[in-house]
């Protein structure tokens, strides 16, 4: 009964209050030790991602859902092109086939509250349901589908409905759902992260801040080609994708900054790497203003195109952004509110910093990346 709207849809979302919660936790409790064992995890879960990539399975609330159907629905309602969808799927296979050894699993109920930016981040369920006795998913209430359609493909493939069960919540509940579980993935924005920290058993996956060093020597047009993937890759979208690019000078800053932007404004939104559709015109225009907000005197936005732009058929699009931050940071005490700053579109701020300043930029962020020598 209690339900929540999905932002910039008319479809409704049923929400699990946090009572339900709790006597489920119960029910687990008390039934956990008569589960028959689980064997054959790897190879299950591959199946069920063929499935959630290709196939056709029944989605609780949604009846058969085919691969097209499901790519119609996260375009509709979320603005994800299918040939992100596509990679995405993709990507999702390869970490499976990649990993190493099967862990062996214990007796805890995990916990893995996912995010709305991208549906990769099922890797953690696929992880935690090789480890753990059962999982709780915890979708986006902005992007619900894909984990939903997740847990119907493992059903599909076999694996057992008491070791698996989806939870979409009202944001307070996540603190009940981490009480009532053994382990917690979390994925989540600062405030989330901030919330959420004192948790035991937990692993938190917080604002990435993704950086990347030039090299003081780095031809220009092969320091932009270098960083445009890094940048706009995945619509910008990973908490792994470069926000802040690090230079030694003034000069190479602005001089790799203004090839950046070049190469920013030339992308289209359906190229090959394509952008995210805004389904509420308000949010993309208030996730675009973010970063004038933020900017100080003698910052200047390089890219040249209109922040938020109509795409052919009327989709509204956060277009790509760069900053060329004013002046060379030589200390900490103040940092530029542009720095590492996260948005779901490609954006970047270049700066020049003292060897100190870049030491203590690249110190808060999870992704640094340079070049290969």
């Amino acid at each position: 009964m209690d339900r929540a709207t999905l932002p910039g849809t008319s479809v409704e979302l049923a929400l699990v209050p946090e009572i339900v919660a709790d006597a489920d936790r119960r029910w687990w409790d008390a039934g956990v030790d008569e589960l028959p064992p689980l064997s054959g995890r790897r190879e299950l879960l591959l199946e069920a991602l063929e499935s959630f990539s290709h196939g056709t399975v029944t989605v609780g609330g949604i009846g058969e859902q085919s691969a097209d159907d499901f790519r119609t629905t996260l375009w509709r309602t979320a603005g994800l092109p299918g040939a992100l969808v596509d990679r995405w799927c993709a990507m999702l296979r390869d970490g499976l086939l990649k990993k190493g050894g099967a862990p062996e699993p214990d007796g805890r109920l995990a916990l893995v509250a996912l995010p709305g930016n991208t549906f990769t981040c099922l890797e953690s369920a696929c992880d935690q349901a090789e480890r753990s006795a059962g999982v709780w998913l915890r979708p986006s209430r902005r992007e619900p589908f894909s984990a939903a359609r997740f847990v119907a493909a493992l059903l599909a493939a076999g694996w057992p409905a008491q070791r698996i069960g989806l939870y979409p919540t009202e944001q307070r509940v996540l603190h009940g759902l981490l009480r009532r579980t053994d382990r917690h993935v979390v994925y989540g924005g600062a405030g989330l992260a901030a919330s959420v920290r004192h948790s035991p058993a937990l692993i938190l996956h917080g604002p990435g801040r993704g950086c990347a060093l030039v090299p003081p020597r780095m031809p220009v047009d092969q320091a932009g080609a270098w960083l445009l993937p890094l940048v706009a890759a995945d619509a910008g979208r990973f908490c792994s994708n470069v926000r802040t690019v690090v230079c030694e000078t003034p000069d190479q800053a602005r001089l790799v900054a203004g090839a950046l932007a070049d190469a920013l404004d030339a992308l289209p939104p359906d190229g090959p790497w394509p952008l995210t559709a805004f389904r509420e015109p308000a949010a993309a225009q208030d996730t675009a203003r973010s970063v004038h907000t933020r900017l100080r005197p003698g910052d200047r936005v390089l890219t040249r195109r209109p922040p938020v732009a109509l795409g052919a058929a009327g989709d509204v699009y956060a277009m790509p952004q760069l900053a060329l931050l004013d002046g060379h940071v030589t200390g900490t005490a103040d940092p530029h509110p542009l720095i590492g700053h996260e948005v779901p579109f490609p954006f970047a701020a270049v700066l020049s910093a003292t060897p100190d300043a870049a030491r203590a930029i690249t110190a808060e962020s999870l992704f640094v990346y340079r070049p290969a020598k």
